[in-house]
């Protein structure tokens, strides 16, 4: 996996054509803003019911809440490392890798595919509530938000560190996190919007990042 995909290389403009359809391929890209309140509005929706149609205490509610965020940084850390940067050790492996994520990696600033296509969100986020709700029942009300919430966010970290130059504030080790795995070293710094995971799993680059930032 790692030798064969460290010799991507990045270039700084422009898109590539991923299907002959052009059906497939409009359907591949999309504008931050859709997906984005898309789960934002349907976090606030089920937070809503949660605290009126289900017998949770407040405190039961903020807690799944924070609980279903906090596991969002988790999800997200592992599906980055193990499916997005699957090991392409077969040429049905190789193209779904870079259909779901090396051509991000090949075109990192193409703002229209810095987020999965809104019907396929859509389709693992209802897939993803009803295993939560068999799991926890009514609590699923409450964890999902965070959940999704947690998804939304890490969705306008990814297009702010790609779109727009690092702040002057402690967000900016955020851009350079993500630089660091574009620019230099494509098999750590998985978390996107945390780098939790990478410390607990020990995938924290310890290269000098001082200038690192200054691709994104």
């Amino acid at each position: 996996m790692e030798a064969k995909q460290q010799k991507i290389r990045p270039k700084n403009s422009g898109s590539k054509q991923l299907f002959e359809n052009p059906i497939l391929e409009k359907l591949s890209h999309t504008h931050i803003a859709i997906p984005v309140s898309l789960f934002f509005v349907a976090g606030a929706v089920l937070g809503v019911y949660a605290f009126t149609y289900t017998s949770l205490a407040n405190w039961a509610i903020g807690s799944l809440f924070l609980t279903g965020a906090i596991s969002f940084t988790f999800i997200e850390y592992w599906v980055h490392r193990s499916v997005y940067h699957i090991e392409p050790t077969t040429e049905g492996r190789a193209k779904f890798q870079y259909i779901a994520h090396g051509v991000h990696h090949e075109y990192p600033k193409d703002k229209t595919r810095l987020a999965m296509p809104p019907i396929i969100a859509v389709i693992v986020a209802a897939s993803l509530f009803a295993v939560f709700f068999l799991l926890m029942g009514e609590a699923a009300y409450a964890f999902f938000p965070g959940f999704i919430w947690g998804y939304a966010a890490y969705l306008l970290v990814h297009y702010c560190v790609h779109a727009y130059a690092p702040p002057k504030n402690f967000m900016k080790q955020l851009w350079i996190n993500h630089a660091v795995h574009h620019y230099k070293d494509g098999n750590a710094v998985f978390g996107v919007s945390s780098p939790l995971w990478d410390y607990v799993f020990g995938t924290m680059a310890t290269m000098d990042k001082s200038k690192v930032s200054e691709n994104l």
